[in-house]
This record gives structure tokens, C-alpha cells and sequence, in this order.
């Protein structure tokens, strides 16, 4: 119910504070139901009067008892489904969720929203605050990233589904914020495996050859990271190292590569912070495998 039909009642109430006591009783009942509505959310609950719920839960909506208006609203959506007000409740309710913080609920409401009614009043922005909520429920980078390919997905579907919108650029740059996190997900990952050095993992693969692999790919999913770098620089001291704890039979085609590495990063980072340690990798390759490696 809306402040100015809280008024309208508030005024008939004292219209009638002369009439006989047994005519104010009900009035005065009356009033103090609506404007406490969002405290008495148990009764509330108990009515089968749908309307009444979900104006009650606009009420709680309003007054930031976002739990409250989530809990009513999910009492009214099914019974209100196929009229205006089952479709304003549906995303009334997503919102209520994702103001409340609870974003795997909201995401998944917004999911129902656009999924129910794909021309609706509320379809867009429906889409938008789905990706939304999935991005406010990324973890930092060092934790599984699930929810952040989850909603770099769907803002890239909102795009797609509304290439004019006026949200367009905002969603964009949620993806590029996204990104930075993967990229910073997959360099402490290719580090952690570097850390790992000649421990073996993945059935039979070292650190050293886990981490070359997971830069490369990090290199080739992200070329415009601002990490791309100090991927190719693991890459560097890992082909090195690689090399160096090999067997003698297979050095000289792993020193191969790592001289390979340190002649393209060379060239490509002239002005490398890196450069001096890459350097001193070179100068540790024996002689036999720099002169067959020119």
C-alpha cells in the first residue's frame, strides 16, 4: 500500500473520531493492521487474501525489511501468476532478494522473471540484475571461481540480448572486472604449480610443466591481461628449471625450448623489470646446449 493511501485512511479515521465508540473501534483496528502490516508478517502469512500479501509485502519492500517482503512475496507469486501483479511480484521479489544479499536466490529469481515473461515490463533489467547478483557473489581469487564464469556468461547474454541498451557499457566492464579476476585466478594457480617445482601432480606431471601449461592457456583465454607478462616470465623460469631437473637424455631438447622462451620474451619485453633475471637463467645453460641451440 502506497503513503498516500495510508493518508486517505488516516483522514477518514479522524473523520470519524465524533461517531459513537463502537463505529471507532473498527476503524482504529483497521489502521493500526495496515500500518503495522510489515510487523505482523506471521499473520500475515496465514491469510489466503493474496492481495493483501502483496501489498503488505510492498509495504515491508519500502520500509527496507527485505527478508520480510521476499518471504510474503514468494506466498503470492504462483497464486498471482498471469496477471500484472504476478509479474511485478516475481521481480519485486528479485529485488527483495538481492537487497537482502542473498544472491544465489536473487540471480535465480531474476532467471525466473525473464524466463516467464521475455517481453515483460521487467525483462531487461530482469537480466541485467541476474548477472548482477552473480557478480556480487564472486570470491576473491584464490577461491573457486564458479559463480564468476557464471556471471561473466550472463552479462554477455544480457548483451546480446540488448545490444542498445543503456546498460550495455556497465555490463561490459563488469565483464572486464571479471576477467581480471580469472587472470588473477590463473597466475596464483600457475605460480602455486611453479612453487611446486619437481613435485608431481596430475598423474605423472610436474609443477614445473603444470605451470608452463596453465600460462600458456591463461596467455591465450586473456592476450590483452595486464598479467601477460608475468605469465610469460613464469613460463621463462619454468622451462629453465624444467630443463635443468630433467634427465640428460631429454635436457637438450628442454633447454631447446627454454632458450627459445627467453629469446622471445627478449623480444617482446625490451623493457622487462624481469630481463636482468632472465639473464641469469641464460648464463646457467651449459655451453654444450647454448652452442646447439644456435
Amino acid at each position: 500500500m502506497s503513503f498516500a493511501e495510508i493518508l486517505i485512511l488516516l483522514r477518514a479515521f479522524y473523520a470519524v473520531m465524533t461517531m459513537k465508540t463502537k463505529l471507532l473501534i473498527p476503524v482504529l483496528a483497521a489502521c493500526t493492521l495496515i500500518l503495522s502490516a510489515c510487523q505482523g508478517t506471521n499473520a500475515i502469512l496465514k491469510t489466503r487474501d493474496y492481495s493483501y500479501k502483496y501489498e503488505a509485502a510492498k509495504q515491508c519492500y519500502a520500509e527496507g525489511q527485505y527478508n520480510r517482503a521476499a518471504m510474503l512475496l514468494s506466498e503470492v507469486v504462483k497464486p498471482l501468476k498471469g496477471t500484472d501483479r504476478g509479474e511485478e511480484s516475481l521481480f519485486l521479489m528479485g529485488l527483495s532478494y538481492l537487497n537482502a544479499k542473498n544472491y544465489d536466490a536473487a540471480s535465480n529469481t531474476f532467471k525466473t522473471y525473464y524466463k516467464s515473461y521475455p517481453k515483460g515490463l521487467y525483462a531487461e533489467e530482469s537480466r541485467y540484475n541476474s548477472a548482477m547478483a552473480l557478480f556480487l557473489s564472486t570470491s576473491e581469487p584464490k577461491l573457486d571461481q564458479t559463480s564468476t564464469y557464471e556471471a561473466v556468461t550472463e552479462f554477455q547474454n544480457f548483451i546480446d540480448t540488448y545490444p542498445q541498451s543503456r546498460l550495455r557499457a556497465d555490463a561490459q566492464d563488469r565483464i572486464f572486472e571479471l576477467q581480471d579476476l580469472l587472470v588473477e585466478k590463473e597466475y596464483l594457480t600457475a605460480k602455486h604449480y611453479y612453487d611446486l617445482g619437481t613435485y608431481y601432480i596430475n598423474g605423472g606431471n610436474g609443477g614445473y610443466n603444470a605451470c608452463i601449461v596453465t600460462a600458456e592457456n591463461a596467455i591465450k583465454d586473456y592476450p590483452y591481461s595486464n598479467r601477460r607478462e608475468e605469465f610469460a616470465f613464469l613460463i621463462l623460469k619454468a622451462r629453465f628449471e624444467y630443463a635443468k631437473n630433467s634427465i640428460e637424455s631429454r635436457q637438450a631438447e628442454r633447454y631447446a625450448a627454454a632458450i627459445d622462451e627467453y629469446y622471445g620474451f627478449q623480444s617482446e619485453y625490451p623493457e622487462s623489470k624481469h630481463l636482468a633475471e632472465a639473464n641469469k637463467y641464460f648464463a646457467q645453460v651449459p655451453e654444450k646446449y647454448r652452442k646447439s641451440a644456435e
